[in-house]
Parts: structure tokens; sequence; C-alpha cells
């Protein structure tokens, strides 16, 4: 399961990460957002080995969301040593996920 983070713990649980780290910034009220998640499920349990995943609800963690200039939800940003590698906007087909995160790892 994709682990939920907060403000409060998105550098320990992204920045400060050892592993390439995709974040989902989403919002409970969002459609897109919640067909991504059994998606995102999926992809996690394919690259778990490799890749670190997490969520991050926008309209509890507002600052994280301007920080990183989401506007459009649902977004995916990859992360690799702490520094914004990939960002995915939209609802993507599982196969496009896998292809942009794994060109990182």
């Amino acid at each position: 399961m994709v682990k939920e983070i907060t403000v409060d713990s998105f550098n320990t649980e992204v920045i400060n990460s050892d592993k390439l780290t995709v974040v989902d910034f989403y919002a409970t009220w969002c459609g897109p957002c919640r067909k991504l998640s059994p998606i995102l499920e999926e992809v996690e349990t394919e690259l778990s080995d490799r890749v670190n995943f997490a969520k991050i609800d926008t309209d509890d963690n507002i600052d994280a969301a301007k920080e990183y200039q989401v506007s459009g939800l649902p977004t995916l940003l990859v992360f690799k040593n702490g520094e914004v590698v990939e960002r995915m906007v939209g609802l993507m087909p599982k196969s496009s996920i896998i292809t942009n995160i794994e060109k990182h790892i």
C-alpha cells in the first residue's frame, strides 16, 4: 500500500531517501485521483524493491503542492537525490507510469 505522508514527513520520506521516490499528489474529491490509486498500487507492487512510493493529500498539505508547483491532479513527481526528475500529470496507464519511472532507476 502506498504510504500516506504529510508536509512534516516529506523531507524524511522523500528528499532524504536513498531510493528513487514517486509521490502522488492527490485530493479525496478528485475522480481521476481515485482511478489512479489502484493503478499506482500495482506499479508499487512491481517496483517496490527499487522504488519508494508515497502519496500526499494536497488539500491537507497545500504548502507541498505549492512548493512543487502542482496545479493539476493527480500529479506524480519522481524524486532522485532530493530533486524532481519526472513529472506526470493526469490519469495515465500503468505501462506509461512504469516507463517514466524506470528511465530514472
